[in-house]
């Protein structure tokens, strides 16, 4: 546990960044990868280490950023949404509504899809939760944050080991 601290604690600042309003739009392309390259920096100044990073600890780092990331990202969500009985389903209702009824499928899947978020909006509005709303944000999250935390962790290698050659030579 200890190695990946600096994995949890950029982790933990990505999961919150995420939930912002405005700033969860880049949250999986540039707070993520940024988190994993930042807990790399924060791994190397902690063990005071010289070495080049390898692709496998860039790997390892950049998904334990991720991982940590959505689900302090996930757990903070849910619990506004419960708090608040209000999210981005809630407000952005009329416009799914118009976005499925121009889906090019059948009459009877656009009335099914259409039914599940009218349920998962009730829910919320309702209880402030919805299972079908978590299951599918805490899904949705640990696959998304921790691909594009293993990529941030791969670059964030290469440009730190790129530095290193460059003060070595």
């Amino acid at each position: 546990m200890k190695k990946y601290l600096s994995s949890l604690v950029c982790g933990f600042g990505a999961g919150v960044l995420q939930i912002v309003p405005f700033l969860r739009t880049f949250s999986c392309c540039m707070i993520l990868p940024f988190a994993a390259f930042l807990s790399l920096l924060l791994n190397q100044k902690a063990t005071k280490s010289r070495e080049k990073i390898t692709t496998k600890n860039a790997l390892l780092f950049g998904i334990m950023t991720g991982l940590y990331a959505a689900l302090f990202g996930s757990s903070l969500e849910i619990l506004i949404t419960l708090i608040t009985k209000h999210n981005d389903i809630v407000t952005t209702f009329p416009e799914l509504q118009r976005m499925v009824e121009n889906f090019p499928v059948g009459p009877e899947i656009k009335k099914e899809v259409l039914t599940l978020f009218q349920n998962v909006r009730t829910d919320i509005m309702t209880h402030g939760f919805s299972t079908v709303y978590t299951i599918s944000v805490f899904v949705n999250n640990f696959i998304i944050n921790t691909i594009f935390g293993a990529v941030g962790g791969i670059v964030g290698a290469q440009v730190i080991n790129s530095k290193m050659n460059n003060q070595a030579g």
